[in-house]
């Protein structure tokens, strides 16, 4: 699997004075350290791989998980930033589908975002984030095969998975801080649906889509 290198990298490369920053060919670059690179006029060049570097071995252990779509409105932005990083350096390929500043805007737009991606199944999952997370979660759940979970407690989080295998997490901003907002991110995308009595509820979920789905 790819490696990663992360806008946190980046920003270490910086710290250190240091204007190129060669990686391997075999190194994915997510699109937030390709974007602090440019910012901060730093020039990422991929080499052969046998000419391994610094940057190559401060990221080997980083194993590739899968592709998340994240969003969110300004309410949630400034918390956007700081879980795309984490979800970044946990070796997933991030799809940021905006906001990218705190600027007023309206969150159906950036949950429509999310929740497509999902829903054509171009990533495995989405979480997106406005002020409290319930708003985004009523726009996400207007699409076909998303069960999207407004979770602001672990035991949500780990609920919405092991017993509705819930495919988008939404979250508030303004009411969740870091580490509890990484917890919960962390449960949702470890935590496997546990099927049995479960499944039957779920079919039913997907029965209610099907035959209220717009042709």
């Amino acid at each position: 699997m790819k490696r990663v290198l992360s806008e946190k990298d980046i920003k270490e490369a910086a710290r250190k004075g240091q204007k190129t920053i060669q990686i391997s060919k075999s190194i994915m670059v997510t699109s937030a350290a390709r974007d602090t690179a440019k910012s901060l006029g730093i020039t990422i060049e991929q080499i052969s791989d046998s000419k391994p570097d610094v940057t190559e071995s401060k990221t080997e252990k980083v194993k590739y998980k899968g592709k998340i779509a994240i969003g969110s409105d300004h309410g949630g932005f400034q918390l956007k930033e700081k879980l795309k990083t984490h979800l970044e350096e946990l070796g997933y390929t991030v799809f940021d589908v905006g906001t990218s500043s705190e600027d007023p805007c309206d969150y159906p737009d950036y949950a429509f975002a999310v929740a497509k991606l999902v829903s054509t199944g171009e990533v495995n999952k989405g979480i997106m984030i406005d002020a409290v997370g319930v708003a985004s979660a009523i726009v996400a759940n207007k699409l076909s095969g998303i069960r999207a979970a407004a979770c602001q407690t672990e035991f949500a989080a780990r609920s919405s998975r092991e017993h509705n295998d819930a495919n988008v997490l939404t979250l508030g901003g303004r009411i969740l801080g870091l580490d509890l907002a990484k917890n919960i991110v962390n449960i949702f995308l470890n935590t496997e649906y546990a099927g049995g009595r479960h499944q039957k509820r779920v079919d039913k979920i997907n029965d209610i889509d099907i035959k209220y789905r717009k042709s």
